[in-house]
């Protein structure tokens, strides 16, 4: 007898299927329009991209872990140990990656914030708040997305990675060039690379926020030439 069969005779009700959720979850027209909307109308660098996948995870009864917001066994170490890799990351891009491939060492489309103490407090904010959007959308989203399409293999966690890496410096191309591009793909293989591993975003978060506002700091106390060429001269 089949379950189902079973419980109607038993008198007990089988749950209603939410086929809104279902429909959110799939890769049909209604997918397919929920990840357009998160990526192109809610730009991943304003909060709104963020608070629309949390929206989608909740109506789509997508369970939290599945984005990455997996609770860390210790606050401490992924606040304190999130801080220091953004800024070890940030220094070690600055200083001997991008100088090896050539990028000039003034980021041009920034160097307005260098000695800009009205708009500190705005960039400040906009820093943080990219910790959280950005993460959300291209670790948190995108690899539950991608692994849903791809499955959950070694082979497909790589091109996973590699896939919205890419994607990540692309959208950095617009108004960075390609340094800023270049930088993003980086970071992005990175943060994308630990988050296949770990499955938790809180550590990334707050690394991605500490590697922006160190970025902040060396350009508002216009330190760029002088942070780049600290090993290659």
């Amino acid at each position: 007898m089949a379950n189902g069969e079973a419980k109607e005779l038993s008198g007990e009700k089988s749950p209603s299927r939410d086929l809104f959720a279902e429909r959110l979850r799939g890769f049909g027209p209604v997918g397919i329009l929920a990840i357009v909307v998160i990526l192109v109308v809610g730009n991943p660098g304003i909060p709104l991209s963020g608070m629309l996948v949390l929206l989608w995870a909740w109506r789509s009864r997508t369970p939290w872990r599945e984005i990455g917001y997996v609770r860390p066994r210790s606050w401490a170490r992924a606040v304190a140990g999130g801080i220091a890799f953004g800024v070890a990351l940030k220094f070690l891009l600055k200083a001997v990656v991008m100088p090896l491939l050539g990028a000039d060492p003034v980021n041009h489309a920034y160097h307005y914030l260098a000695g800009n103490r009205a708009m500190l407090p705005l960039a400040t904010y906009a820093m943080i708040r990219a910790g959280f959007s950005e993460e959300t959308v291209f670790r948190g989203f995108l690899f539950e997305r991608l692994g849903k399409l791809l499955g959950g293999s070694a082979r497909a966690k790589a091109v996973t990675v590699l896939s919205t890496s890419l994607l990540f410096g692309l959208g950095h191309y617009a108004d960075q060039g390609l340094a800023g591009a270049e930088q993003a793909t980086i970071t992005g293989l990175t943060f994308g690379t630990i988050f296949a591993f770990t499955g938790s975003l809180w550590m990334l978060m707050f690394a991605h926020a500490a590697f922006d506002l160190t970025a902040l700091a060396i350009i508002y106390l216009d330190a760029e030439s002088a942070v780049a060429h600290l090993i290659f001269n």
